[in-house]
């Protein structure tokens, strides 16, 4: 059974950083495709970073320079580092799975200016 659950959310003053976590179980880790999507309300969700089964990432243009998506193989966990956070990064992350739809409670950030 496919579990990714998201942690490390928090608040911080704009220009802060944050680490954000997502531990997967019940799937081949190393060689997934997985993807951090934030959710502001009354926006749509809307894609951050990724990184495919070869390692390659890519990122939104509004995080490129100050977001960096990575895995952690031996402890199975999609990370994200924040830094030089603005307030309109503020917003419920979730990791999921290349092509899926998020399926966890996500992990909330408020980036106060």
């Amino acid at each position: 059974q496919v579990q990714l659950m998201e942690s490390g959310g928090g608040s911080v003053q704009t220009g802060g950083s944050l680490t954000l976590y997502c531990q997967a179980s019940g799937f081949r880790f190393s060689t997934a495709c997985l993807n951090w999507f934030r959710q502001t309300p009354g926006k749509e969700r809307e894609g951050v970073a990724a990184i495919d089964n070869d390692g390659e990432t890519s990122y939104a243009e509004s995080v490129k320079g100050r977001f960096t998506i990575s895995k952690d193989n031996a402890k199975k966990t999609l990370n994200l580092q924040m830094n030089s956070l603005k307030p309109e990064d503020s917003g419920t992350y979730y990791c999921a799975a290349c092509g899926t739809t998020p399926t966890g409670q996500g992990t909330q950030v408020f980036v106060s200016s």
